[in-house]
């Protein structure tokens, strides 16, 4: 690895970390085109290192989302109790059966573009009521589901959950810090499973450790930093973020997926 690849990690780390940490969505989601298209890190190493990189870029943001009082409640304790079991089968499958990163790409778009449309419409106006908040139930059924595909490709459950969230209802100050919380806890279980298939299986398994490292340490300082922004944004524009991240993330998959 050069010089120059290590201060683009670095520095694209840093800057997702900034938009993304406010509405609860881990750097790791935009990070993964980045890491495959311009970084030009392999497959499926790309995923343990994107969970590479959310460990280390996690504890920026929670740390000044726990100095606000933003990591109290319930909601955290079911995203990690549903995602940590996900996380794990999605890496199993990541190294044994996943037919690939174009298919990925393609139904991610199709999941992720409807609901970042849907949620900048409802943040757009000022009339739209929120649906009744998810059941407890239902919310730890969406974690194993959301954190399966996490483990799969390392973009972090909370980046498909959080939309999801927020457009039943629930506050983004109670989304972010959760969904992060959540990311944090499934990336390390999801790193070390990956750890223990690297020494069983054959093929580029293990992360990219020096880049994972650099890019992690540009997210924990981008993470407080757009943490801190959090408290002073509005809800109607942080709801608006997290569609415009969803709606520009399934745009980034459609274009990738659909090119040779």
């Amino acid at each position: 690895m050069t010089w120059q690849t290590g201060l683009a990690g670095f520095l694209a780390g840093l800057l997702i970390s900034i938009v993304t940490s406010p509405a609860g969505v881990s750097g790791a989601v935009f990070l993964l085109p980045v890491q495959l298209s311009v970084l030009h890190v392999p497959n499926p190493a790309v995923t343990p290192t994107n969970l590479l990189f959310n460990v280390v870029s996690g504890p920026g943001a929670l740390a000044r989302y726990r100095r606000n009082g933003q990591l109290t409640g319930p909601l955290a304790r079911l995203m990690i109790a549903g995602s940590v079991p996900g996380v794990v089968i999605g890496a199993v499958v990541r190294v044994f059966a996943i037919p690939g990163p174009r298919t990925f790409r393609l139904v991610a778009a199709a999941v992720l573009l409807p609901l970042g449309l849907w949620l900048c419409a409802r943040a757009l106006r000022p009339a739209a009521v929120d649906r009744p908040a998810l059941s407890r139930r239902t919310i730890l059924g969406l974690s194993l589901a959301t954190g399966t595909v996490g483990g799969v490709y390392g973009i972090g459950g909370g980046s498909i959950l959080g939309p999801i969230l927020a457009g039943r209802g629930t506050p983004m100050t109670r989304i972010a810090p959760a969904a992060l919380a959540s990311t944090f806890v499934t990336s390390i279980a999801g790193a070390a499973t990956y750890g223990v298939l690297a020494l069983t299986t054959g093929g580029d398994v293990a992360p990219h450790w020096p880049l994972g490292l650099l890019c992690g340490a540009g997210g924990l300082v981008g993470g407080y930093l757009g943490a801190r922004l959090q408290p002073r944004l509005p809800e109607k524009s942080l709801r608006l973020l997290l569609g415009a991240l969803a709606t520009a993330l399934a745009v980034v998959y459609l274009v990738q997926g659909l090119t040779p």
